[in-house]
């Protein structure tokens, strides 16, 4: 059984959409650095970063990182759907996932803990990172929108991981008020994931008032 550490309301809610769409069997074990009673021990010694969501694998061997997650699953379940059989979209699909990891989780660090990128950080310095960080999310944001419009998923044919962590991550980053303004046809196409049948049940857990983050 796969073992996925994560909490609600978090990254580790695209995972589990993954592991649903591949069919496999899996845990979740609720571990978060914000939820002092949460299994943080058990999550350290797996991803000493303690970052969710952390995957450990059915042969004890352990993955971090969304984007790598999604494509480990993706190739080692070719019938899930999750990375478009086509070589050329399952090529920009994995461009995708690692765009959005690479800048959106990038900026999303900052805005958290900017003290990390800000030796002896002041109140004022504090608050121009932190609208630096929203701004350069914002941007991230717009241009992933205009380079992968829905052809109807952002995959391609068939909804698959790029959908899944492009709604999720959008939602918990806080990114949709300015979407709504900026790029409104891909907000759109961002609540039509979350409408999916293979989405809709775990997107109610994590998110049941239907509210973001």
């Amino acid at each position: 059984m796969h073992v996925l550490f994560g909490s609600q309301g978090s990254g580790s809610a695209a995972i589990e959409m993954a592991l649903g769409m591949a069919g496999l069997d899996y845990r979740v074990v609720r571990a978060s650095t914000w939820e002092p009673d949460s299994a943080l021990d058990e999550l350290a010694a797996a991803n000493p970063l303690r970052q969710i969501p952390t995957l450990q694998l059915p042969d004890g061997s352990v993955l971090s990182e969304s984007a790598a997650i999604l494509i480990h699953l993706g190739l080692t379940q070719p019938g899930s759907g999750l990375l478009p059989a086509d070589p050329v979209a399952r090529a920009q699909t994995i461009r995708g996932l690692v765009y959005i990891a690479a800048n959106c989780y990038a900026a999303i660090g900052v805005c958290d803990h900017p003290e990390r990128w800000c030796a002896d950080i002041d109140r004022s310095a504090r608050g121009r990172i932190l609208r630096g960080a929203r701004a350069q999310l914002h941007r991230s944001w717009e241009v992933f929108a205009d380079q992968f419009p829905a052809r109807p998923w952002l995959g391609g044919a068939q909804l698959g991981a790029l959908d899944l962590l492009a709604a999720v991550v959008s939602s918990w980053s806080g990114a949709r008020a300015h979407l709504a303004e900026a790029r409104p046809e891909f907000l759109a196409t961002l609540r039509r994931i979350e409408a999916h049948a293979a989405v809709a049940p775990v997107w109610a857990r994590h998110w049941p008032t239907g509210d973001e983050a």
